[in-house]
């Protein structure tokens, strides 16, 4: 049996594999507790239910219960860093200023990635300061240059980059495997206006998939053939064959290596050469289109990044008694794309921190606090209590449900039950796991529980509370409570029940938001 949700259909395999109960997932990581091997062959859904925000997948032989959010099971995939997925042709060139770039690196990682590229203006002129910005980009790279390389001209050059030569668009160090993903060039020193060293950067991923739209015989002869690349000098001798455009097993662009300098010989029978070689200069032809090369003139205090493995650089030749100099380096993809998740991990944070500071500052459903200052005080007792960061979180978000319902907590306050911990669960699950958000979907229910299973309990609730009460379906029958002592993070509701009680004091000590921020940061789902 499978699962259906709207479109789409899930096989009871998945839908186990990708639980993420506290028996399955580790709560702080997220990772898998179990093997694909673990789970019973004969795995089939026993029975499914969907309330519109929740699906809950009853599996069989072993009855095990999964929870998932509706929205995460139709989320589409992330599309993947490296390849064409999710990438801008033609956008030009982002341009940021070094204070903006130290303030908030952001919109330089996502330029980065989907655009191909980024200019950082003003960034000091300082001898090796090229490492420090690549350090905002992730880890600096150590090839047989060095950790950085000064592109200015040599008397006995290595390298056809230390000249004043025209050098055509291409891709730096072809011959390495990986071949560096990232690459830094900042402008230290400009040649003269009129004396050339123009700058230029060709989009070596909108040129493959012009080519596979005009000629696809031309693209899977360069997506299919390896070509050598070779690099040597008296203490270097580099090589790596990979095609000229590199696909993922899709078949999406995943990889341009274009450079004609240090391109070895092709060695394949005859009609595979003739093929090749027509392929080969028709693809050169769309690269060298004017219409899709961006010049420019790097001026100093000016770097450059860009993704080495998708946009080829080149530059005019220029007078070699010019004091052109550049200083560059190498960093990695992976490293960037990892950093801008972090970042991004982030957000929902800050847009917690305005519900506090905006909505969360109205009353608090009759009680003597605000409802920003109820949810920072259960916080503030659970954390004094000593509970895990996943706990002091759910305390802390216990009823953003009220907040972001599409029924609101006045709504409830006229006699409408609002299920703001189920809304407030649902809401937070796009990033928090569910260790933070099981104990908010249950505190409500553990209201209802205590009240049933502590004679005194109900004496001790607010005329607020127990007016809610009544809303959200008073004191729990027996077949309620056992289901209820059931739930994984029964234990962890009860207590955050506790706290949401107490938490009603215009007098109590209470931490602020800033205070928790680290918290949730720590707990945040990856």
């Amino acid at each position: 049996m499978t699962v259906s949700v709207d479109h789409l259909t899930l096989p009871a395999v998945w839908l186990r594999d990708n639980c993420r109960c506290p028996e399955c997932a580790d709560p702080r990581s997220g990772q898998k507790l179990f093997g694909i091997a673990d789970l019973p062959a004969d795995l089939a859904v026993a029975a499914a239910h969907d309330d519109g925000t929740t699906v809950t997948v009853t599996f069989a032989p072993d009855g095990h219960v999964s929870t998932f959010a509706r929205d995460w099971l139709l989320a589409p995939a992330a599309p993947d860093e490296r390849t064409e997925d999710g990438k801008e042709f033609g956008a030009g060139l982002t341009t940021l200023s070094w204070p903006d770039f130290r303030a908030d690196r952001t919109a330089a990682l996502d330029a980065l990635l989907r655009r191909g590229g980024v200019l950082l203006r003003g960034v000091p002129t300082a001898d090796r300061t090229v490492l420090d910005v690549a350090r905002g980009f992730g880890y600096v790279r150590e090839t047989n240059y060095g950790t950085l390389f000064e592109v200015r001209v040599e008397e006995n050059p290595t390298n056809l980059a230390f000249t004043g030569r025209e050098i055509a668009p291409h891709t730096d160090n072809p011959y390495r495997d990986p071949v560096p993903t990232v690459q830094l060039l900042h402008c230290l020193v400009a040649a003269p206006e009129g004396t050339g060293g123009d700058s230029g950067l060709v989009d070596g991923f909108a040129a493959a998939a012009l080519l596979r739209a005009e000629d696809p015989a031309a693209f899977a002869v360069l997506a299919g053939t390896p070509v050598t690349f070779r690099y040597a000098d008296p203490d270097t001798d580099l090589s790596a064959s990979r095609p000229l455009i590199g696909l993922d097993p899709r078949g999406r662009i995943r990889e341009v290596r274009f450079n004609n300098r240090s391109a070895r010989p092709l060695r394949a029978p005859h009609a595979e050469l003739v093929a090749f070689y027509a392929a080969y200069r028709t693809f050169a032809g769309i690269i060298a289109r004017p219409d899709l090369r961006l010049d420019f003139r790097l001026v100093p205090g000016d770097c450059l990044v860009f993704d080495n493995t998708r946009m080829l650089h080149a530059r005019t030749a220029f007078t070699e008694s010019a004091a052109r100099h550049l200083q560059g380096c190498y960093a990695d993809l992976d490293a960037v794309a990892s950093d801008l998740a972090v970042l991004r991990r982030r957000t929902p944070v800050d847009t917690l921190a305005d519900l506090f500071a905006g909505a969360g500052a109205a009353d608090y459903l009759g009680e003597d606090v605000t409802q920003a200052v109820h949810m920072l005080q259960a916080a503030t007792l659970a954390e004094a209590a000593g509970a895990p960061d996943t706990l002091v979180a759910a305390a802390l978000l216990h009823d953003v449900g009220h907040l972001t319902g599409a029924v609101s907590g006045a709504d409830l306050m006229a006699g409408t039950d609002n299920r703001h911990s189920h809304a407030g669960a649902d809401w937070l699950g796009r990033w928090f796991p569910v260790a933070v958000t099981d104990p908010v979907r249950l505190h409500v229910a553990a209201k209802r529980y205590l009240c049933a299973v502590e004679p005194d309990y109900l004496g001790r609730l607010s005329a607020a509370s127990v007016y809610t009460l009544g809303v959200q379906g008073g004191p729990m029958g027996p077949g309620e409570v056992a289901d209820f002592a059931a739930e994984p993070y029964a234990a962890e509701a009860v207590a955050l029940r506790r706290w949401d009680d107490a938490a009603k004091d215009p007098a109590a000590p209470t931490r602020d938001f800033a205070h928790f921020r680290p918290v949730l940061e720590r707990v945040l789902r990856f």
